[in-house]
Parts: C-alpha cells; sequence; structure tokens
C-alpha cells in the first residue's frame, strides 16, 4: 500500500477550514515496490473547495514521467481518497471519517463508492463510467451529484530538479562548516545562505533560470468534485489524504 497525505504539516493549519485556499502534497518516484507497478505511485494529492462551499473537489495523480502515449490505471489496486471532519481543527471529538474509494477494470471503466461501509459494502453513492468518455473530459456524474474524471493530464507539478541537486551538492560540500540549532537542523548565513538560495532559485549553480523538470511530462489524474454533505458530517474542518492499494 502506498499513501500520501493531502497536506503538509506546515499547511494542515491554512488548508483544512471550509474556507482555506487549496492544500497539496507532491512527491514523485518512491520505493522499490512502487516503482515495480508506478500505477500505484502517488504523485500529488489535491484538495479544495468551491466559493459556496457546496462541493469538494479532490484530485490525485500517479504514476509519474508518462509521455504522450500514457497509460493505464491499474485493474488491480483501489485508489482511496481518505477524509475526516471535526468541528474544529484541534478537537478531536466528535470526528468522522468518510472515504472515497475507485477501482479500474480492464477495460479502464471506472467505479467509485463515496463514503463506502465496509461491513455491509453499501455507499451513499455508487458511480460507474466508460473511461475512454471520462477521458474526453465528459466526466460521470452520479446519481447525488458527485462527479469524476479520469485520464491522462499534462503534470502540473512544478519542481527544478537541476537546482536542487546543485543546492544538495553545496550542502554536501560545506558540511563541516554548517552550524546546527537546538533541533540540529543546519543554519546559513551571509555569503552562504545566498549560494544556497541561488542554487534553489536557478540551475547551473545559479547562473542559469530555474527549469521545470517536469515540462512536457504526463500523469493519470483521478479528479472527483464531491458534494460537501457527503463527507463533511463532523463539522467544517476537513482532512485528506490518499493511498493506493492492492486488491489481493
Amino acid at each position: 500500500m502506498q499513501w500520501k497525505t493531502g497536506m503538509s504539516a506546515l499547511g494542515l493549519l491554512a488548508a483544512t477550514s471550509f474556507v482555506s485556499p487549496p492544500a497539496m502534497a507532491a512527491d514523485h518516484r518512491d520505493g522499490a515496490a512502487v516503482l515495480a507497478d508506478p500505477t500505484t505511485d502517488i504523485n500529488d494529492v489535491y484538495a479544495w473547495m468551491s466559493t459556496d462551499k457546496n462541493t469538494v473537489y479532490l484530485a490525485m495523480t500517479v504514476n509519474p514521467l508518462l509521455g504522450a502515449a500514457g497509460g493505464k490505471f491499474s485493474d488491480q489496486s483501489y485508489y482511496v481518497f481518505h477524509t475526516n471532519s471535526r468541528p474544529a481543527l484541534l478537537l478531536p471529538a466528535g470526528n468522522v471519517s468518510a472515504d472515497i474509494i475507485c477501482s479500474f477494470d480492464t477495460a479502464q471503466n471506472i467505479s467509485c463508492w463515496v463514503d463506502k461501509d465496509p461491513a455491509t459494502g453499501k455507499a451513499q453513492e455508487f458511480i460507474y463510467g466508460d473511461a475512454a468518455a471520462v477521458s474526453a473530459k465528459t466526466g460521470v456524474t452520479g446519481p447525488k451529484g458527485t462527479k469524476v474524471y479520469a485520464g491522462l493530464r499534462n503534470d502540473p507539478f512544478f519542481f527544478n530538479l537541476g537546482g536542487f541537486n546543485d543546492f544538495r551538492a553545496f550542502v554536501k560540500a560545506n558540511a563541516a562548516g554548517l552550524t546546527l540549532d537546538a533541533a540540529k537542523c543546519p543554519t546559513l548565513a551571509g555569503a552562504n545562505l545566498t549560494a544556497a538560495q541561488n542554487r534553489l532559485k536557478g540551475t547551473n549553480n545559479g547562473a542559469a533560470a530555474a527549469v521545470d523538470t517536469f515540462t512536457g511530462k504526463n500523469t493519470l489524474a483521478i479528479v472527483l468534485a464531491v458534494p460537501t454533505t457527503l463527507i463533511a458530517k463532523g463539522g467544517t474542518t476537513l482532512g485528506v489524504w490518499a493511498s493506493t492499494n492492492k486488491k489481493n
């Protein structure tokens, strides 16, 4: 199983309220087991709300670094959005969980269960559709208004890999002269700080502009628009994370 949170620890306070900006988390390429089956490799998880707060939008991208030919979703795995809602961020009482489970068959037909009860197998809403139709961006809509799209999309995440590698090499080369704070995190100041920042902001050790490593790269996306009332029964603070799970 691979899992990924829909927000960073830093963004948690700002990202879970119904009046908050979008939350996102990113990661491309994982451990050996996931690399062996990239259809289950989660790149990013996004969560945001409509301005009227009536709809929660959820997106998960998997299978990184695809070309124009694309790829397929696994028919041997479940793609799951996990949500929990509560009256306030730091109030654990009243926490209510609701999962959205999506699956694909060999023909790439998509099935999604909104808040499926594992004991009874029943869900508040079930959605089924032809992936060919979905990939044409028409989407599939359930009887209670949940909409789902799944298909090949340009990877929206920006990452300057060249600059990151330059920064990593710089820190490693200067490790002996770094000052550690009380938490054992390295601190930089003066010329070292400027040099490190320039490497992160550009390429060629800061001499050239930043380059998006994911330009021209595609990924598979599952995007849902879910009525808030279906998954936010515990209150107005909503947490989101995602996982991929093998069926057997």
